[in-house]
């Protein structure tokens, strides 16, 4: 189906049964690397800042293409043997859904393709393939069987288009829409991003279409914590809700915050979690079609912001780790975590922050080299000073010298030139989405600030 549910194509096909298949005998590796969706939002960000079109191409029974390595028998299906020898077995060549290495042999398959053909893979992100002819650039991104690709000369376009239907069967879909359920809308000023079909959908299954909106997902000062009196709620259905909720989180960062707090009582839910996840589905029920927009007139300058909530926990007394990424003013990646251990001091919690926003500011910086984008001394903004006092002074004093020893890695990395850690004041502190729950001025500030806007205005 497509993103408005009506069927555009029917499938059938054998599938292979392959739990039956025995490790080192008919199989040896089975992972085929899969795009992250910071991948994809870098790639839709990327096709934004360069206004190109990006479009989209689906291979037809993809993984019937793979070349397998190792030697595969399968039974004959019921209902299709060959009267004659009916006991006999098919020897595959290539593979069949089911199989457990048929991920793998269909990526190795087209990656082999795709480099002969004068594409180069990505250093960092091997579903990314690049190649440049005269100064213009195609890139193309791989999701299993589902291709997207933009070049900044059309002519690319169509030559990759060209070349993929000479050897594989193809259907072309277009300009990109809908991808890994994501709904993206392209215009000449720039892309829109948003999951409305989706939430439209949850709402329906959860019976949240006659309720009443809510203005933030999570009131604040926060309560929540393990209510170990409290009525125990239905297990399943409570972590049906939040399963769904966290796939959200794809284009949503402004319930991150409260879907991964409520995430965290899914062992024994109370009647108090629950309320807490229903209000998120209320406040969705208001802002369905809200998604992220990334602008065509805007930089690409890489920056990140870090910040924590000190013992926020109510169940552990951990810290929350907050953090996001941007390039330019188009939100990329963005994060809520509780720490893994617990922090003597908010300066402590606040450099532990910093660190995880440093480890992907640094996987970005790296990603975007395949981009041609170079990034040095790249900015990210803390609230805390001492913080940044700690991160700056490579001594390890009283302060510091428990601390972890891969959190130090911040240090090296400030020395090395490599990022900058910068002060901030808390109220425009935008990862304070990401670590607390807000008043409703402050969280309605902090989305427009990430450049979050409602696709019916």
């Amino acid at each position: 189906m497509d993103e408005e549910g009506t069927v555009i194509r029917n499938k059938a096909r054998l599938v292979a049964q392959g739990y039956r298949q025995e490790e080192g005998i008919d199989y040896d590796e089975t992972f085929a690397p899969v795009a992250r969706l910071e991948a994809i939002r870098i790639f839709l960000t990327h096709a934004a800042y360069k206004n190109f079109r990006v479009f989209q191409m689906d291979v037809k029974s993809a993984f019937l293409n793979g070349e397998l390595a190792e030697e595969v028998y399968v039974k004959q299906p019921p209902g299709f043997e060959d009267p004659v020898h009916p006991n006999y077995v098919y020897r595959l060549d290539k593979a069949l859904y089911g199989l457990k290495q048929a991920p793998h042999a269909w990526y190795d398959t087209l990656v082999d393709f795709l480099l002969k053909n004068k594409y180069t893979r990505g250093k960092i992100d091997n579903t990314l393939f690049i190649k440049q002819t005269s100064g213009n650039l195609i890139l193309v991104q791989i999701y299993v069987d589902d291709i997207i690709f933009g070049a900044t000369d059309q002519s690319l376009c169509d030559e990759f288009a060209s070349l993929m239907k000479s050897q594989y069967e193809m259907s072309m879909m277009g300009e990109l829409t809908f991808f890994l359920g994501l709904q993206v809308k392209q215009s000449s000023d720039g892309i829109f991003i948003n999951q409305s079909k989706y939430i439209r959908d949850l709402l329906k299954k959860f019976n949240f279409e006659n309720s009443s909106p809510m203005k933030t997902p999570m009131a604040p000062p926060l309560k929540l914590h393990d209510d170990p009196d409290g009525v125990s709620v239905d297990i399943t259905s409570y972590r049906g809700m939040i399963d769904s909720l966290l796939y959200l989180t794809a284009s949503r960062p402004d319930i991150m915050f409260a879907t991964f707090l409520c995430a965290r009582y899914q062992a024994n839910p109370k009647e108090s979690h629950l309320a807490a996840v229903k209000r998120i589905f209320r406040y969705l029920k208001g802002t369905m079609n809200l998604g992220l927009w990334y602008p065509k007139d805007s930089g690409f300058d890489l920056m990140g912001y870090s910040d924590s909530d000190f013992a926020g926990s109510k169940i552990d007394r951990k810290s929350t780790t907050g953090s996001c990424q941007l390039l330019g003013d188009k939100l990329v990646s963005w994060s809520s975590k509780k720490q893994n251990s617990v922090s003597t001091s908010t300066a402590e919690a606040e450099y532990v922050a910093a660190g995880s926003c440093c480890a992907q500011i640094l996987w970005m910086k790296n990603q975007l080299r395949d981009y041609n984008q170079l990034y040095s001394h790249i900015p990210i903004l803390c609230d805390n000073s001492s913080a940044i006092a700690i991160a700056n002074n490579p001594v390890l004093h009283s302060r510091s010298k428990h601390i972890d020893i891969r959190y130090h890695f911040i240090q090296d990395h400030i020395s090395k030139g490599d990022i900058e850690l910068h002060f901030i004041p808390t109220d425009l502190q935008l990862t304070d989405l990401f670590t607390k729950p807000l008043d409703e001025a402050q969280f309605k500030f902090l989305i427009g600030e990430l450049g979050m806007l409602n696709a019916d205005l």
